[in-house]
């Protein structure tokens, strides 16, 4: 079977996993969800009910960053999967206490016990420490670890771009606009319609 990508255009999870699906250059039926009206078929499908949800022959994998995984071990032309083991604590920094912070900074009136001032000093520590690794790339080509993390690099700006852009991280910003103006970033944010059950299959595949 083709596998079956629920996505969600915006949501830094589905990004990266479309990023390293294009990447690998894996077709996928690609079924675009409005995360306030879930279809049942992708509701049984995935055990979090979170975008984004892959279903292939062998089951589903609902967690984006195994979605990278599964994509890059099929096909790794760019040899993202070749990086230092150092990268994965980089990834799974930015997966835990960073994405807390950013949450905690972005959707503030969702965490009225938390003061975002303190979660942006917080994100901006991780931000900062990006900062001084970063020499184009986090190594010396890019790697998983650049693509896992600059979706969410990406949403963390956005909350006050003029903000984002004073701040003293230049190796960070470049790398960071490098990505925005990236053919890469725009193939993989195409817009689709919303998935409906009936609707004849739209397949991704991009890079």
């Amino acid at each position: 079977m083709i596998p079956i990508l629920y996505s969600f255009r915006r949501c830094p999870y589905a990004m990266r996993a479309r990023l390293a699906i294009a990447a690998a250059g894996q077709k996928v039926e690609l079924r675009e969800v409005v995360l306030r009206d879930k279809p049942q078929a992708f509701l049984s499908a995935s055990p979090s009910a979170t975008v984004p949800c892959l279903v292939t022959g062998a089951g589903v994998i609902d967690e984006s960053l195994d979605i990278m995984k599964w994509a890059l071990d099929r096909s790794d032309p760019n040899h993202w999967l070749a990086m230092p083991e150092e990268g994965w604590g980089w990834i799974e920094r930015a997966d835990g206490p960073f994405k807390r912070a950013l949450d905690r900074t972005k959707y503030a009136a969702r965490y009225p016990d938390e003061d975002p001032a303190e979660n942006r000093d917080a994100a901006s520590e991780f931000l900062q420490s990006l900062d001084d690794q970063i020499d184009g790339w986090l190594f010396d080509a890019p790697s998983i670890a650049d693509f896992a993390i600059l979706p969410f690099v990406r949403q963390f700006a956005y909350i006050d771009k003029a903000w984002f852009d004073d701040q003293p991280w230049p190796s960070l910003s470049e790398w960071l606009e490098r990505f925005l103006a990236s053919d890469r970033l725009a193939a993989v944010m195409r817009k689709y319609p919303q998935w409906v059950e009936g609707n004849s299959p739209m397949f991704f595949v991009a890079d």
